[in-house]
């Protein structure tokens, strides 16, 4: 299964990839907020790093779960 199918059937069929899905994109929407800006205080840029790492690691995650699934397919 191509990968972006894959994605789909996981997002319909798995709820821990859904949820990992739905925060990864929660935290694409708050990240924008901070491309909005064109300067960003100290605070800001660290809060961009975490969510940046935060997004990373989810995104790792989803990817864990796609790699699992394949596996358990044969």
């Amino acid at each position: 299964m191509e990968e972006k199918n894959l994605r789909e059937f996981m997002l319909k069929e798995n709820e821990e990839f859904r949820k990992l899905h739905q925060q990864h994109q929660k935290y694409e929407k708050d990240l924008e907020k901070f491309k909005e800006k064109s300067y960003l205080t100290e605070e800001e840029k660290l809060k961009e790093k975490e969510l940046k790492k935060k997004k990373l690691a989810l995104k790792d995650k989803m990817y864990y779960l796609m790699k699992e699934y394949r596996k358990s397919q044969g």
